[in-house]
């Protein structure tokens, strides 16, 4: 009972929001409450964001100190787990702080998810389903698309200027990763000599892997309902912004 009382609230909260923009965006209201329900989900979490740059700072700044550690305990594996998390308390630097502020966003793409994916809301017909972004509706996907109407359809041409700004973006934060990862390299390669060998190998091959899973973005707004599409595609255009800005 609790969880379809929550779900319809937050159903309320998006028809709040697009009733609130209407005069601005007319039809394109609920789509256009859906990004800034996005915009106002990125503001809350930003807090994290920074820390979380913080925390990848803080966490090359010891990568001279975990390479002599290495060194140090090449034999004893588990004692080298032991020495670096006392180097990261001692520190005070959390190897899990760059996760917060991904796992603080599922609950809002799971919630719009499941909202456009649901044909009824506390026994009620679901309303928002009716919205649409220009010719493509909130509740469908890109293969209803493909079937009515196909890529040079209304709706399939929405998708295409998704997937072409998704596209943009990717390429960017590409750049910007591969950017990052070679910066990180570098220095923890300076830090000492003890990341030779199979561990060198296994950090240049995570370097040229990472970057290309921006990407897979590309298959999410393929697959998940326009809503969460459209979250998606705001949530991971603010992430570049941002991550461009904190980690210049």
């Amino acid at each position: 009972m609790s969880v379809s009382v929550s779900f319809a609230g937050f159903a309320s909260l998006v028809d709040g929001l697009a009733d609130l923009i209407r005069p601005l965006f007319g039809a394109g209201a609920a789509a256009a409450a859906i990004v800034l329900f996005t915009a106002l989900v990125r503001l809350l979490v930003h807090p994290l964001s920074r820390a979380a740059a913080r925390g990848q700072k803080a966490r090359l700044a010891l990568q001279p100190s975990i390479a002599e550690l290495r060194r140090k305990h090449a034999r004893d594996p588990e004692k080298l787990q032991r020495a670096v998390l006392e180097l990261h308390a001692r520190e005070k630097v959390s190897p899990l702080s760059g996760c917060l502020p991904s796992l603080f966003q599922l609950p809002a793409f799971f919630l719009l998810y499941h909202l456009f994916s649901s044909s009824s809301i506390g026994g009620q017909a679901n309303t928002l389903l009716s919205h649409q972004l220009f010719a493509a509706p909130l509740g469908g996907r890109w293969a209803d698309a493909l079937g009515d109407g196909g890529p040079a359809g209304g709706a399939g041409l929405v998708y295409a200027g998704l997937f072409v700004i998704v596209a943009a973006v990717a390429a960017f934060s590409y750049r910007l990763t591969k950017r990052n990862m070679a910066a990180q390299a570098t220095q923890a390669a300076q830090g000492a000599q003890a990341a030779q060998g199979a561990q060198a190998a296994q950090v240049a091959a995570f370097t040229k892997v990472t970057p290309f899973l921006s990407f897979f973005t590309l298959v999410t707004v393929a697959v998940v309902p326009l809503a969460a599409a459209l979250y998606v595609v705001t949530s991971t255009t603010w992430n570049v912004v941002e991550r461009a800005v904190l980690y210049r």
